[in-house]
C-alpha cells in the first residue's frame, strides 16, 4: 500500500485559541473546529477542543473504524458500538506526555451466541488500530458486550 497524507491547518486567532481545518474536508459544512490550550494550563480555555482531547479522540475513533471494518469482514451482526475514552496527561521523566489511554468500548449484539465472536473482533480491532500502534501511550481496553433485550 502506498503512503497516504492527511493535511491539517491551524490558525491562531486570539489568546490561546485557534481554528483547525483540513483542506480535504468541506469547509462549508462547519468541519473546522476551535482548538485551545486546556484549562489545566495557564491561560487555558474551558469548553474548547484541546490537543489532548483530539489525541484521545483519535485513538478512540480509530478503534471504532477498525472495529467496523473487522466486524464487517467477520460478518459479526451487532446492534450498536460506542466507546468512552479517557486520556491521561502526566509528567514522565520531566516532560508532559499523554501516558495512557483507557478505551471502554461497548458492543451490543442481538444474539448471545455471538458474544465470543464480538470479543474476538474487539481484540483484533485493538491490535490492528493504526493510531494506537503509532503512539507511545499505553492503550488499555476494557470492553463490555451487551445482548439486546427483546
Amino acid at each position: 500500500m502506498e503512503a497516504h497524507y492527511y493535511n491539517v491547518e491551524v490558525n491562531w486567532n486570539t489568546e490561546r485559541k485557534g481554528v483547525m481545518c483540513s483542506p480535504e474536508l468541506d469547509r462549508g459544512n462547519g468541519t473546522c473546529i476551535e482548538v485551545a490550550t486546556p484549562p489545566e494550563f495557564p491561560h487555558g480555555m474551558p469548553g474548547i477542543w484541546s490537543p489532548e482531547h483530539l489525541f484521545t479522540a483519535a485513538v478512540s475513533s480509530c478503534l471504532m473504524t477498525t472495529f467496523l471494518s473487522i466486524a464487517e469482514n467477520s460478518k459479526l451482526a451487532f446492534v450498536s458500538f460506542s466507546c468512552k475514552a479517557k486520556g491521561k496527561l502526566e509528567q514522565v521523566d520531566g516532560a508532559f506526555m499523554m501516558s495512557e489511554i483507557i478505551l471502554e468500548p461497548t458492543v451490543t449484539i442481538a444474539d448471545g451466541k455471538d458474544r465470543e465472536r464480538a470479543e474476538k473482533v474487539l481484540r483484533k480491532s485493538e491490535a490492528a488500530c493504526l493510531i494506537s500502534n503509532s503512539v507511545r501511550s499505553k492503550v488499555i481496553m476494557e470492553p463490555t458486550i451487551h445482548v439486546r433485550s427483546i
